[in-house]
């Protein structure tokens, strides 16, 4: 299985920002363009960027959607995929996105019905859908993150993956934005499950990369580090093709 190291572009109001632990009042904004974003990431080598409506994911439906398709036209330039979360809960916000060139919508929200996430995977495929599994000391949390469910994220993740689900974003949300280092139990956890868990929030430098690899994952999504000039996206990149090679 291939390692696949997402850089993440959160849109908020039309900028890029990160969050802390999610917190909306809590932001640093890095850019006013988005798509200049995606293009400095794509120039490094990133092959995969994970991209977020946050405001779409608070609100329920997609609001930086034209700055969205931007960065995916920006993308394709470089051979680069993307796949986007934030505010999709229907068949038809599927579809648009899909239509709009991104590779994977990733369903957090969404993500609950179990249900209506295999009717979609029969729609869409699985190589389409990510569920997004985040939480708080290992139990769902949806809406933008602003409610905390008592649904415990591995038990979420069994019941998707029998239904077919094949991918999963696994955000420990205490460590979005923390640097504090990412839940790799957590994420190894929903991978036992069978699903190719990508660990994403608090990650702090390439050795953190290196472990989520080691650790069997099928990616990371890194983002305050990256913009913190922390992390070294390029050299991370080659590490991690070695990495591979040495397998």
């Amino acid at each position: 299985m291939t390692f696949t190291l997402l850089p993440a572009i959160d849109v908020l109001g039309g900028r890029c920002v990160r969050l802390h632990k999610g917190d909306y009042a809590a932001k640093t904004e890095y850019s006013d363009n988005p798509a200049a974003v995606a293009r400095h990431w794509c120039e490094q080598g990133a092959t995969f960027l994970h991209v977020v409506d946050l405001d779409g994911a608070k609100d329920g439906h997609s609001v930086n959607a034209s700055v969205i398709r931007d960065i995916v036209r920006v993308a394709a330039t470089y051979g680069a995929a993307v796949e986007v979360g934030g505010g999709i809960r229907t068949t038809a916000d599927i579809a648009a996105w899909l239509d709009a060139g991104v590779s994977r919508v990733v369903l957090g929200t969404a993500s609950r019905d179990v249900a209506q996430m295999a009717s979609w995977i029969d729609t869409f495929g699985a190589d389409r859908l990510v569920a997004g599994l985040d939480g708080r000391g290992g139990k769902l949390a949806v809406d933008g993150w602003l409610e905390q469910t008592a649904t415990p994220i591995v038990d979420l993740a069994q019941q998707l993956f029998e239904v077919g689900v094949r991918h999963a974003l696994v955000t420990d949300v205490n460590r979005d934005g923390t640097l504090a280092g990412a839940n790799l139990a957590l994420a190894g956890e929903v991978q036992a499950t069978g699903l190719g868990a990508i660990a994403s929030g608090g990650i702090r430098d390439e050795a953190d990369v290196v472990a989520a690899m080691r650790a069997g994952l099928a990616g990371a999504v890194v983002g305050k580090s990256l913009y913190d000039g922390k992390f070294n996206l390029t050299q991370a990149l080659a590490r991690l093709q070695e990495e591979e090679s040495a397998c």
